[in-house]
């Protein structure tokens, strides 16, 4: 089952917590590649020193301010696509970067194997038929650490434990 547009219009850290263990389709090519989500971290509005809208809306950064459920995607280091997910409200600029799939370990990593570009940017997760996500019943521990490699922003938001990780269940014995 699609995760609909109301999933992503909650505030960062609850979306982010509940996206652990989820479900990414990509269709490509007349496809379906279905990922489990493993590591993700929240950025929080412009008050966020480690977030892209922390000097305000600017044309990379845009659809930031737009309702939940669409996809931010930036070019770093030009080489590396970035995945991220809009939560929240309208002028409440949040985000989800997706860090980890069960079997790809880093964000630059999952775009290139996923195909994911610049033609991604403000695609809508409900109604897309080459990304969203869907529910999924596999239970999650979730880890929660710093967010990685934001040595640019001060406390306490470089250390605000903002990055979500899929642990393994522990197994009774």
């Amino acid at each position: 089952m699609r995760l609909d547009s109301g999933f992503f219009r909650r505030d960062v850290l609850e979306v982010a917590h509940d996206l652990i263990g989820k479900t990414l389709v990509r269709n490509y090519d007349q496809q379906l590649y279905k990922f489990i989500v493993t590591e993700v971290e929240a950025y929080g509005g412009i008050e966020d020193q480690a977030s892209h809208a922390r000097f305000g809306k600017t044309r990379r950064n845009a659809v930031m301010f737009e309702q939940g459920g669409l996809v931010y995607v930036y070019l770093i280091y030009g080489m590396y696509w970035m995945l991220n997910v809009v939560t929240g409200m309208q002028e409440e600029p949040q985000a989800i970067l997706i860090r980890g799939l069960e079997g790809i370990s880093g964000p630059g990593k999952l775009t290139k194997k996923l195909f994911i570009d610049k033609s991604f940017y403000g695609e809508d997760l409900s109604l897309s038929n080459r990304i969203w996500f869907e529910e999924n019943d596999n239970e999650s521990f979730i880890l929660r650490q710093p967010r990685y490699g934001i040595d640019y922003a001060q406390e306490p938001w470089k250390s605000m434990p903002w990055r979500f990780i899929k642990a393994p269940l522990l197994q009774n014995s």
